[in-house]
């Protein structure tokens, strides 16, 4: 029966989808404005609303992001890396330890920062090597997606989902996954994704080079400014005359006369003083112009240029950065951050016009002229990535560090064996650490992401609503309508299918908070383990390889990569088939047979 709840609830999903997928607004403010207006309407109570910042899950989530940071903070992963990755010498050398080591730690620790720290060695041995970055990045992101799926930890998904089991009315008493329930499906993918990448990534991987001669698709391109001082010989003389036609690694795009666009750069275009050239070129181009006797300055860079300690260095832009919809102008770099930007590069896109104009998006490239202060302003922004340089750690004494390793591993095997719950380990390791002045109290918060705890709490409260209204079921019946005919495990490849779908050109959250109630109703509904029908969930949202956009990890290699969605579905496609068979085979084996 058709009730005006299951109308509204259903408006409110189709909301949430049209807005995420045409980022018409933030995937925040599209959670709190559904939510709310089911709220608005008495399908949920502000009791039930709340519910989910309650949520023991989400408290883990965020205790987990903060001994990332720690951890991140400290030199421990950089020391280890140092060690693996000096002696690898050949592609496959290379590639092999990064996907293993990379996956293992990502099983237990957050992927995000392990990518963000891996990302400068890639860089750095690529160079070193004469090989494309984009052989490595995106097996980078595939590999911490790998690990992250194979323990309840090892992704914010797979802890939603729990936090869903745990909130969820349709089964008194439901237990809380184990954190090694994944390893049964997690770990044969690891080594399966480890050999498909290994032995298929090198030929179905594109090759991005940085042609400096030629300005084609493959090339990094940024945008940058340039304005013609008063005292630069330039003025008076045409495009021609002052040779900016034959840059080397560089390409006149437009000129910005006072409030005039001159967009077709001709020879004969006379230049004057003021005027605001727009290149398009490569990194080391770029900043060969710092240095330029052509008279030409970068306005963004202002009193910069007199600091005695000035570097520039490239970061790509987070998938739920503060930065994003807002312009360059807008987010202030100089006064937060001690750096300026003189660059933009984004993939797959020309841009145009001032850099102080361009807005912001995530996976963004920009090209930073930083001072002396620029690292330890930004060393606990959730707001960008480091692409080119590693920044200075604090070093540890020894004992630190195997307090930090130890209690990990400590608080992991605890919470496995169920003496002591992940969320009190997790308190006790961080309020250790704070003592013993490993983590500063002061800095901490910074690490805390507020926007994804509001995501969480949110969609949490959205599965609610789902079952309250018996949206969940309607979906359901539908789905069982369909896809029954081929049996239990057809469901379960029906399931995988949808969940993956909108994972990756939605967001993982909005299919884990849309498709598990609905997952769950149909276990209830046909008498069968329930188990399946949630672990299916989980690792059809968060095994997310086809898209960019899909996985925070894939989006932070997208740019600097030089990659576009269709290299991401040449690679990635075939592996989630894989995973999707892999994953339905095991768990109608574990719980059908």
């Amino acid at each position: 029966m058709i009730t005006f709840d299951l109308i509204v609830v259903f408006i409110v999903i189709l909301f949430i989808l049209i807005s995420l997928y045409k980022e018409i607004i933030g995937a925040t403010f599209a959670f709190v404005i559904a939510v709310v207006t089911l709220g608005f309407f008495g399908i949920l109570t502000p009791r039930e609303i709340l519910n989910g910042f309650a949520n023991e899950q989400l408290a883990v989530i965020l205790l987990l992001l903060l001994l990332g940071d720690i951890i991140r903070q400290t030199a421990i992963v950089e020391l280890l890396f140092d060690r693996i990755f000096k002696s690898a010498k050949s592609y496959r050398g290379f590639l092999s330890r990064m996907t293993l080591i990379i996956a293992g730690f990502s099983a237990f620790l957050n992927n995000t920062p392990l990518v963000a720290v891996m990302m400068p060695y890639v860089n750095n041995w690529c160079k070193k090597n004469d090989i494309s970055p984009s052989k490595f990045l995106m097996p980078l992101s595939y590999a911490a997606i790998l690990g992250g799926c194979a323990t309840l930890i090892g992704t914010s998904t797979n802890l939603i989902v729990n936090g869903m089991v745990v909130d969820q009315t349709i089964i008194p008493g439901l237990e809380s996954l184990n954190i090694f329930d994944f390893a049964f499906v997690g770990v044969p993918m690891i080594f399966i994704g480890f050999l498909y990448l290994l032995f298929f990534g090198e030929k179905l991987l594109p090759a991005k080079e940085d042609i400096i001669d030629e300005f084609t698709q493959n090339t990094r391109e940024y945008l940058v400014e340039a304005e013609i001082r008063k005292t630069s010989q330039l003025i008076g003389k045409t495009i021609e005359e002052a040779g900016l036609r034959n840059l080397k690694g560089l390409f006149l795009v437009e000129i910005i006369r006072k409030s005039f666009k001159i967009s077709s750069v001709k020879p004969n275009i006379i230049l004057q003083q003021d005027d605001l050239l727009i290149f398009a070129g490569d990194t080391e181009r770029i900043t060969d112009m710092i240095d330029s006797e052509l008279g030409l300055r970068l306005p963004s860079v202002g009193m910069l240029y007199k600091k005695k300690q000035t570097e520039v260095v490239e970061i790509v832009i987070s998938h739920n950065s503060a930065m994003v919809h807002k312009t360059v102008k807008e987010i202030r770099f100089r006064a937060k951050f001690d750096a300026a930007v003189i660059a933009v590069h984004r993939n797959g896109e020309r841009i145009s016009g001032k850099i102080g104009e361009i807005i912001i998006k995530p996976g963004d490239v920009l090209l930073l002229f930083t001072g002396a202060d620029f690292v330890s302003r930004s060393s606990h922004t959730l707001d960008f990535y480091f692409i080119s340089k590693v920044k200075d750690f604090q070093k540890l004494e020894p004992y630190k560090i195997w307090t930090l390793l130890g209690g990990t591993v400590l608080v992991i095997l605890l919470a496995a064996f169920k003496l002591v719950s992940l969320f009190m380990g997790l308190i006790v390791l961080i309020m250790i650490l704070l003592a013993l002045k490993i983590a500063n109290p002061k800095e901490l918060y910074k690490a805390i992401d507020y926007k994804l705890a509001l995501i969480i709490a949110m969609s949490l409260a959205l599965g609610t609503a789902m079952i309250k209204s018996g949206a969940a079921e309607l979906f359901a019946d539908s789905v069982i309508s369909i896809f029954l005919p081929l049996g239990k495990v057809g469901l379960l490849f029906g399931i995988y299918l949808i969940t993956a779908i909108l994972a990756a050109y939605i967001t993982n959250i909005a299919a884990v908070a849309i498709i598990f109630p609905i997952s769950l109703t149909m276990a209830v509904n046909l008498n069968l383990p329930v188990m399946p029908f949630i672990l299916v969930v989980s690792f059809a949202a968060a095994a997310n390889f086809m898209t960019p956009i899909g996985y925070q990890t894939n989006l932070m290699v997208y740019g600097p990569g030089g990659y576009s969605f269709k290299d991401f579905f040449r690679v990635g496609f075939p592996l989630t088939i894989i995973y999707m068979f892999v994953t339905v085979t095991i768990l109608s084996l574990l719980y059908f047979y």
